[in-house]
């Protein structure tokens, strides 16, 4: 189904007014460079509005028992904006506000943010970072754009322990990425329990993605998937996944496809099983201190 425009209320969930009209009033003069990665035009504004109205609707539909799973594949991605800085091809923060949304308008109480996209959700770990309502994991590479994201990056206030960065090297590819999920997003779930999981689902770590060095493929994506939604099997709630990057176009379709049949399937998935990367026995290590439920994690 389109997407309707994100209102204005959802937008300002995550977003100040003022920082809303400078975007609306930019896209209107025609737009113009932000910043060396980002770019307006005059259609920028209601593009986004729109992305970030499919990523709210998704939530609505999710949370109202419309279906168990969901994916919204409309652009420009969000994930590298913060609440009054736009960055990285992002003008709003997309998958915040779903978050927010399924907190506020859903009573959702508790979101699990996973971001598998190779860069690291900065906007996204900014805008939650004092918050223990959303915990946000994020498996991104590191050193690279935007040098944020570093493993001892862990929230602070309320938050702390609620940022989970697990930064992997140039070259990982499946068997860290699919680890990283199993063994210890996968338990930092079960320990967390929220009411709607959420996937910042960028594809720019495939081998193929010519804006950076990591090497996950089509069945990459599908086993993460599947993890994720095992876990929201057992714990009976939704999950949906919002576009984010991905810039080789054959293997952006190739792993988006490949995500959607593993939230689609009908029925309980198969358990993965997925060799444990000493990445993830590290990270679990890590962890336990804010999370003992970690402590017996394998590995």
């Amino acid at each position: 189904m389109l997407s309707e425009p994100v209102s204005r209320a959802d937008l300002t969930s995550v977003h100040p007014e003022r920082y809303v009209d400078a975007i609306r009033e930019l896209c209107e003069h025609g737009g113009g460079m932000i910043d060396a990665d980002t770019v307006a035009s005059s259609g920028s504004w209601e593009a986004a509005l729109h992305a970030a109205g499919g990523a709210s609707g998704l939530v609505d539909r999710l949370m109202e028992g419309a279906a168990p799973t969901g994916i919204s594949v409309a652009r420009p991605p969000g994930h590298h904006a913060e609440a009054a800085r736009p960055m990285g091809f992002c003008l709003f923060n997309n998958v915040a506000v779903a978050a927010r949304r399924a907190l506020d308008a859903h009573g959702a109480e508790r979101v699990l943010i996973v971001d598998w996209d190779v860069h690291h959700g900065n906007g996204t770990n900014a805008i939650f970072e004092d918050s223990d309502a959303v915990l946000f994991a994020s498996i991104h590479q590191r050193p690279l754009y935007p040098g944020t994201g570093a493993a001892d990056e862990i929230g602070r206030g309320d938050g702390e322990g609620y940022s989970v960065n697990l930064p992997v090297p140039g070259g990982s590819g499946d068997a860290t990425f699919c680890s990283l999920v199993e063994h210890v997003v996968v338990p930092l779930a079960r320990a967390f329990e929220p009411r709607l999981i959420l996937v910042s689902a960028g594809f720019d770590a495939h081998r193929d993605d010519p804006l950076a060095g990591c090497a996950v493929t089509e069945d990459g994506f599908a086993t993460m998937a599947r993890s994720l939604r095992g876990v929201a099997g057992e714990l009976g709630v939704p999950v949906g996944a919002v576009l984010e990057g991905g810039y080789e176009l054959g293997a952006l379709a190739r792993s988006v496809a490949a995500t959607m049949d593993e939230l689609a399937a009908p029925g309980p998935r198969a358990a993965v099983e997925v060799e444990v990367n000493p990445l993830a026995a590290e990270a679990a290590a890590r962890l336990a201190r804010h999370w003992p439920q970690l402590s017996g994690a394998p590995g």
